[in-house]
């Protein structure tokens, strides 16, 4: 990819670009090893992940294409495929029987705890950074997130920039908790807008 090459690339900002899309082959890469060291395609190791992490109501068929951001026939191959490996199992939602949630087996919770290390080299490297280096790396990479999210590019999937009660900017005053839950009526921080939270309800289009 010729735009990407470095050699065409001298600004700090434009080496910064060719940065990012290195530390994203990097992280691919990582995703297809540790997967394929499990017997896992990429897919199917992101989806192990998911069903540990994402709150049981979202557990479904199409839960898992739009954090894939596949269609849902390709989720159900992948889901298929975990099946029969005894990683996965489907069963009726309690709250209601007319939906066909995921869950993962004990074969696949382990499954899934050992493919936790993903991160880890990358973690381990960011910590040798200072801590004011740390902060700013944060601050950038939110900020890039946010931009790529607004664009659609970027699915923050149960996240506060998708749900009917975030309100951002709405204490632009206090730089420690910027932003606004409805839901628990409270302040937010703008780290924990990254995070999943069991309460979020996507805003309607």
């Amino acid at each position: 990819m010729s735009g990407l090459d470095p050699r065409s690339r001298t600004t700090p900002l434009a080496q910064t670009l060719v940065g990012l899309y290195r530390l994203s082959q990097g992280l691919q890469h990582r995703l297809r090893e540790r997967a394929q060291a499990h017997g896992l395609s990429p897919a199917q190791a992101q989806a192990l992940l998911f069903l540990k992490y994402a709150r049981p109501g979202v557990r479904t068929i199409g839960g898992l294409a739009q954090r894939l951001g596949c269609a849902p026939a390709t989720a159900s191959e992948v889901a298929d495929a975990l099946e029969r490996k005894g990683l996965i199992r489907r069963q009726p939602l309690p709250a209601d029987q007319r939906v066909i949630t995921l869950a993962l087996t004990p074969a696949g919770a382990h499954k899934v705890n050992a493919l936790e290390d993903l991160l880890d080299d990358l973690e381990a490297a960011l910590a040798t950074l200072p801590p004011t280096q740390q902060e700013a790396l944060l601050q950038a990479t939110q900020a890039l997130v946010r931009v790529l999210q607004q664009a659609g590019h970027v699915v923050v999937y149960e996240m506060c920039w998708g749900c009917q009660f975030f309100r951002p900017n709405a204490h632009p005053n206090d730089p420690t908790a910027p932003h606004h839950c409805a839901f628990v009526d409270a302040p937010l921080p703008e780290p924990n807008t990254y995070l999943e939270c069991p309460d979020f309800i996507p805003r309607s289009p």
